[in-house]
């Protein structure tokens, strides 16, 4: 079995498994879309994964070490993702800031004029462009359908997963996120 193919089953099974002792502490916040969120009972590293930058720039999630990140994959031809994309915009914008960051991948193929054509559609100005043209990305993650968002820890480990759209902006899954990031209900902008 490839690598890839035993983190896919890895990340089925610890989502299939998801265990509501996870969410210790935070149990009634799971209210609204965050009904829908599994948590794990243990971290997930999600390994060495790579995709690119707008300009084909390669990196990893490594960029992000030490925030919190909501990390969304998506494609332009995807309707749902379509109506969730604004709320993933407001929720960096409320927020987003040095120690929180939404961070979204466009997995497989979606050129980027198409990019720019959704991003003007949707309102989207505070949301980055990252690309996994090949879904080698989202296959390593276990990504089966599309929208999927992953909650990563400072430490880059996956705790938690939604399938399907949400809104991101709602007060109760800003409740929920501030909780987990420890944001007491300020803004995350540092700027």
């Amino acid at each position: 079995m490839t690598r890839g193919l035993r983190l896919a089953v890895l990340y089925l099974a610890l989502g299939m498994g998801a265990n509501a002792a996870a969410a210790e502490g935070h149990e009634d916040l799971l209210q609204g879309d965050m009904r829908a969120m599994l948590l794990h009972e243990e971290a997930v590293d999600p390994g060495a994964v790579r995709f690119t930058d707008a300009e084909g720039n390669e990196m990893g999630l490594d960029a992000f070490a030490g925030q919190y990140v909501v990390l969304n994959f998506w494609a332009t031809w995807c309707a749902p993702c379509r109506v969730e994309m604004p709320s993933l915009n407001r929720l960096q914008q409320t927020l987003g800031g040095e120690g929180f960051r939404v961070v979204t991948i466009a997995t497989g193929r979606n050129p980027i004029p198409a990019i720019n054509r959704f991003f003007e559609a949707g309102g989207i100005t505070d949301l980055p462009i990252y690309l996994d043209p090949r879904q080698t990305m989202s296959r390593q993650m276990g990504v089966l359908s599309l929208p999927v968002t992953v909650l990563l820890d400072p430490e880059g480990q996956e705790v938690g997963r939604l399938r399907g759209d949400a809104d991101w902006a709602s007060d109760e899954t800003l409740a929920f996120l501030r909780a987990w990031s420890g944001q007491s209900g300020q803004s995350g902008q540092d700027d």
